[in-house]
């Protein structure tokens, strides 16, 4: 009971966090909005029927049923048609017929507030309006890793024992377990305790785990001397390493193959423990190589989105496993938080940073794909208004007719599809979270 109630807390925490993320995010377009003199009517965060809803001043304020999101509503987004040119007619096709819709709908919000229109505002206002809410969670990001990193710390092995093994099994063994006669591993029979802090082994000061791994994988038979640190005190204790069969790892940690890919193995002095990882605090100069680190790996997974999808797909309706890399939904993120929450073994400062870091990482995510230059992406606007400026300053260079402004109206097809691409990804991730969940601890 206390394990769902810790999941359902995890659950939660990431909610109120996304839905947090989400509402800055609007304000970040909000307040330069109303700075600049842009009417805005609505602050939303969701989508579909309105649960609840206040006005204030011009602008109502309020929540929506579908908590996918958020919005604000600026009037006139989309210049009118260009005098002298043709109205398209209801008959002509879906798409035109959606860009004079587009047109006309945005003309209706003005009414008599030309001057107050979004499309009327310098195109440096415009792009610092739609830029607005992803810097904001660009902000988000660095507050959420700055408390992660300096107030917590990073995971790292430290010279305290965290696990001692019963037995001695061999690296090949195909059991993880003891049983009635297995050996006991010297660990166990020198007395040594998780929660011990190994201060000596040999006589030789003890500064890391892997200086202690070294000594010991060189020692197999011999007895040596150990003093740790055990409720304040020092405590003395002999070990004696038995000598035996360990796999051979790389510097990265990972198991070395020999050329026909089987796992390499040798024979090394062995104890049976297992170090126990500590959070040691960063230096605030840690958080732009961390920021910087989540804005690459985030490019890289939307630059390869169709194929992350695909694989997705695969693993959804094959009998594939999920890459734990690639892109999940908000429930799967929802089942993350769960997990990392009710794990009993990962202390509760260690679940903090992790939950902290996993909404640190999203609003990396929604930082990098808002930025996309498509419509309706704030990337889509700010391109479609610096355009605008450029075509403006070389018809000023060159003495011509200033060219008015961008139709983004005409964008509205592209908008559509892109909103049609973003509710199938949504609808795969959501269902691929659901009967194959990412697995996150293996």
């Amino acid at each position: 009971m206390e394990t769902v109630l810790q999941f359902i807390i995890g659950v939660l925490v990431i909610a109120v966090g996304i839905a947090v993320s989400i509402g800055l995010h609007e304000v970040g377009h909000l307040v330069p909005a109303k700075l600049f003199g842009i009417k805005v009517t609505q602050y939303m965060i969701g989508f579909g029927p309105t649960i609840f809803s206040r006005k204030r001043g011009e602008t109502e304020y309020g929540l929506k049923a579908i908590p996918f999101g958020g919005y604000i509503s600026m009037i006139g987004m989309f210049p009118p048609r260009r005098a002298g040119e043709k109205a398209v007619a209801n008959s002509t096709g879906f798409f035109q017929s959606m860009v004079q819709d587009a047109r006309q709908a945005s003309q209706l919000t003005i009414g008599t507030e030309e001057d107050r229109a979004f499309y009327r505002k310098p195109v440096w206002q415009r792009i610092i309006v739609m830029l607005g809410g992803p810097f904001m969670n660009l902000v988000l990001a660095v507050v959420f890793f700055s408390i992660v990193l300096v107030g917590f710390g990073t995971a790292q092995v430290s010279t305290t024992v965290g696990s001692v093994s019963a037995c001695v099994l061999p690296a090949t063994s195909d059991r993880q377990t003891c049983e009635a006669g297995d050996q006991q591993s010297p660990g166990a029979a020198a007395g040594l305790q998780p929660g011990d802090r190994l201060v000596s082994i040999g006589g030789t000061e003890i500064t890391s785990w892997d200086q202690s791994t070294a000594i010991i994988r060189e020692a197999a038979g011999q007895a040596l001397p150990v003093v740790v640190s055990r409720d304040g005190s020092d405590v003395e204790l002999t070990i004696t390493p038995l000598l035996t069969e360990r796999y051979v790892v790389d510097d990265e940690g990972k198991v070395a193959l020999d050329a026909d890919g089987t796992k390499q193995t040798q024979e090394v002095g062995f104890v049976g423990i297992g170090a126990a990882s500590e959070l040691v605090p960063q230096p605030i100069t840690a958080v732009p190589a961390m920021i910087g680190e989540n804005i690459g790996s985030t490019v890289a997974l939307v630059a390869n989105l169709p194929q992350r999808l695909y694989d997705v797909a695969q693993a959804a309706f094959g009998p594939g496993e999920r890459d734990i890399n690639g892109p999940i939904s908000v429930v799967g993120v929802g089942r993350v938080a769960g997990e990392i929450a009710s794990i009993d073994t990962i202390p509760i400062a260690s679940k903090i940073a992790s939950l902290l870091g996993l909404l640190g990482s999203l609003n990396i995510a929604l930082f990098v794909i808002n930025l996309v230059p498509l419509t309706p992406l704030d990337g889509g606007h700010v391109v479609s208004a610096a355009w605008e400026g450029i075509r403006r300053f070389f018809a000023k260079l060159f003495g011509r007719k200033d060219p008015g402004p961008v139709d983004a109206a005409k964008l509205m097809p592209l908008t559509f599809a892109v909103v049609i691409l973003f509710g199938g990804m949504t609808a795969l991730l959501v269902y691929a979270d659901i009967v194959k969940p990412v697995n996150i601890f293996g």
